[in-house]
């Protein structure tokens, strides 16, 4: 597995990525229509700031990873193609991009019927704060969880 950074010909992978509904129903997210996709990734995601990352297995893109700050939080979060999923690929991106990304602490929300995200990020260290209001409140019961001290 390689991370590295995403190049301008990666968006139209992670566009299709985000626009599976059973990844949608996972994640608990919205599809972006892709100009929206493509100028929320050129604005947003691809700042300086962020730390943002392709996964690549075998020469193919699978997935991205990335960090940002948001509500005074460092958040981590990362997508993997269904046609990926089960092998593994999200534990492995996870516990490297934990070697770039060097703030702590790292912060994840995740949809509490997520449970395999949810082990995903307990393997590579996090714990769930369960006192924390959520993120998105009334919309979908999620945890926020954290890796490293306060």
């Amino acid at each position: 597995m390689i991370l590295r950074n995403v190049t301008d010909e990666d968006l139209p992978i992670f566009f299709e990525h985000q626009r599976d509904p059973e990844a949608l129903r996972m994640a608990a997210f919205p599809s972006r229509e892709r100009d929206a996709f493509m100028t929320h990734w050129r604005t947003n995601v691809l700042r300086p700031e962020n730390v943002t990352r392709a996964i690549v297995m075998d020469g193919v893109v699978v997935g991205n990873i990335g960090s940002w700050e948001q509500e005074a939080k460092r958040l981590v979060g990362y997508w993997i193609g269904r046609e990926h999923w089960g092998k593994g690929i999200a534990t492995r991106a996870l516990s490297g991009f934990l070697l770039v990304e060097p703030a702590r602490p790292l912060h994840a929300w995740v949809a509490l019927h997520n449970l395999a995200s949810i082990r995903v990020l307990e393997k590579c260290g996090f714990h769930a704060l369960p006192d924390e209001t959520p993120h998105h409140p009334g919309e979908v019961a999620e945890v926020l969880m954290r890796l490293g001290s306060t």
